[in-house]
């Protein structure tokens, strides 16, 4: 089944498919979400190939396997059917995740907001995210170059406006 546009844009990505596990169709899972087995508690999901291709997918099995997660989508009953998905993406519609408190973002959600310190100096765009242990770090991309900067509210993050996809720092420019 195909998966229309608006319920790609209100979608967000939770797992990448990066293996194969068995003979049966199994795949491996790289889970996006922390704890990675909060995976497991998602239904309905949507498939995205590598090329950009949505469809509708439904998992019928899958575990915590190791330090990982293992499924089995229907429909997919071999190792060469099981190939094929390797790279998907595993997507969820938003209307599945739990609310959030007041300041706090799913990082789905910042993706693309473009940077900005408080002197209005536009810095990039937020491309990534690193967990350091201590915080996060947002990743923001400046055309050729990357800059770093600790997600930490409100001493760093000011302000994150959704509406008009804008992340305010106070973050100097080096020179």
């Amino acid at each position: 089944m195909t998966v229309s546009s608006s319920e790609q844009s209100t979608a967000v990505a939770m797992a990448k498919i990066s293996g194969l596990y068995g003979v049966r169709g199994w795949v491996k899972l790289f889970s996006y979400t922390d704890p990675i087995d909060n995976i497991l508690n998602y239904q309905g999901f949507y498939l995205k190939s590598p090329l950009g291709k949505w469809r509708s997918i439904r998992c019928i099995n899958a575990k915590r396997h190791g330090k990982g997660i293992v499924a089995q989508f229907e429909a997919v009953n071999d190792r060469d059917q099981a190939r094929l998905l390797i790279q998907s993406e595993l997507w969820v519609a938003k209307s599945q995740l739990p609310t959030l408190a007041k300041n706090d973002y799913y990082w789905s959600e910042l993706m693309g907001l473009r940077v900005e310190n408080v002197e209005q100096d536009l810095l990039g765009t937020v491309t990534g995210f690193l967990e350091t242990g201590a915080h996060d770090v947002l990743v923001v991309n400046q055309g050729k170059e990357e800059i770093l900067i600790p997600y930490v509210m409100p001493e760093i993050i000011q302000s994150v406006d959704l509406e008009n996809q804008v992340l305010v720092v106070d973050w100097q420019i080096e020179e």
